[in-house]
Order: structure tokens, then C-alpha cells, then sequence
């Protein structure tokens, strides 16, 4: 061979080598906690009250939002008294409750930005959403045994809904497997069936998973 073109030769080859390490080094692996967003600090005053103060909140807010005018019954006028000599702000509280809500909705479904599309690797269980010939092609993975069924959901955001047409053979519910994909922020719901029934769980992400393996 030419040396010129063997030269170019060695090059390429290197270059391919060194762009596959760069794709490789690219995917990133991961662990559950960190799908949900960072924490936005929030003042949550309810930590602070007694079981008898939030008893009497709850009483005073439901109260409220009822159609039932009931403030002029004994027991929402008292509760409300006992609040106001602790020298609580039930305005405030009224205004706080709608915040602290907020947040920790957004903290159960929001996504983490720095790891949308981009390319992970997690571990997790296989929880089955569609089987083709004995493979499972479509699935929920899930940070724990049991999720969606024996216990209740996990938050969105500590969901992955996972596609893999190439097809995985499980052992049954929950297997534990290793995923890697590009990971998307795609808000949906899906149902998940059990032999006596099925549930609606929804999830924060979606992954078109490029391998799958045995944890």
C-alpha cells in the first residue's frame, strides 16, 4: 500500500476509535434519585403545627370548600377560636397550603433538564406493558419490586416508560435489568393489567432503549 495511504488509513481507523470512545464515555449511568428534579427551597409552616391544629385547619378549610354553608356550626367556630389563640394565620395558611402543593407536585412529576435527551443507563425491574413472541417489546421500569401492584405507584418521575422492538425474554414480573437509551421527558399515562384487574399509573419519561441486559 501507498504510505500516503496507508497514513490516511491509520488515521480513519483511529479516528473511529476515538469517536467511539467518545460515544461511549457519552452515556451516562444513573440512579433513580436523580430523574427528579432539583428541590426548590419552600416554606411549609405545616411542620410545625400539632396533630389538634391541623385537625382544626382541615376542619376550617373543608369547611370552605364545601357547598354546604357550615359556619355557623359549633365545631368550625370553635376550631377556628383554638386557631386563632395559638395565634395562627389562617389566611396564610389558606395561601401556603395551595404553595406547598405545588411544589411537591412538581417534585413528584417534573423531570430532571440536565438528563433530557441525553444518553443513560439505569437499573431497575421490568414491569411488562406488551409481550411479542415470549419478549417483552414494551415495559415500565420501576425502582422497586411490587410497584403498580402490590403497593401503590411510584411518583412519575421515578417511572421510565421503555421501548425495545428488538424484544427482552423475561422471567416473569419484575426482572431486574440494566437499560440504556436516550432519555425523553414525555408526560403520559398507561395502564398497567394484573390478573384481577389494572391500574392507571403515570409516568414522566420515555426511553427508546438501544441495549437491555441481565442486572
Amino acid at each position: 500500500m501507498h504510505p500516503l495511504k496507508m497514513c490516511l488509513s491509520t488515521v480513519l481507523f483511529v479516528a473511529l476509535l476515538t469517536g467511539f470512545g467518545i460515544a461511549q464515555a457519552q452515556e451516562r449511568q444513573i440512579v433513580w434519585r436523580e430523574l427528579a428534579p432539583e428541590a426548590e427551597p419552600y416554606e411549609n409552616p405545616f411542620e410545625k403545627l400539632s396533630t389538634q391544629q391541623i385537625s382544626d385547619l382541615r376542619m376550617v378549610l373543608l369547611n370552605e370548600m364545601t357547598a354546604e354553608d357550615l359556619s355557623s356550626t359549633d365545631a368550625v367556630n370553635q376550631a377556628k377560636s383554638r386557631l386563632e389563640a395559638d395565634g395562627l394565620d389562617i389566611d396564610y395558611l389558606r395561601r401556603q397550603r395551595e404553595i406547598v402543593i405545588e411544589k411537591r407536585t412538581a417534585a413528584a412529576t417534573g423531570t430532571n433538564p440536565t438528563l433530557v435527551n441525553t444518553s443513560v443507563k439505569i437499573a431497575g425491574y421490568m414491569l411488562p406493558l406488551r409481550v411479542d413472541d415470549r419478549k417483552v417489546t414494551e415495559f415500565l421500569l420501576v425502582p422497586t419490586v411490587g410497584a403498580c401492584i402490590h403497593t401503590p405507584p411510584p411518583p412519575a418521575n421515578q417511572m421510565v416508560h421503555v421501548r425495545y422492538p428488538e424484544g427482552f425474554e423475561a422471567k416473569g414480573l419484575y426482572t431486574a435489568v440494566w437499560v440504556s437509551g436516550r432519555l425523553r421527558a414525555n408526560q403520559a399515562t398507561h395502564t398497567v393489567s394484573y390478573i384481577d384487574g389494572s391500574t392507571a399509573v403515570d409516568v414522566a419519561y420515555k426511553l427508546e432503549a438501544s441495549s437491555i441486559e441481565k442486572y
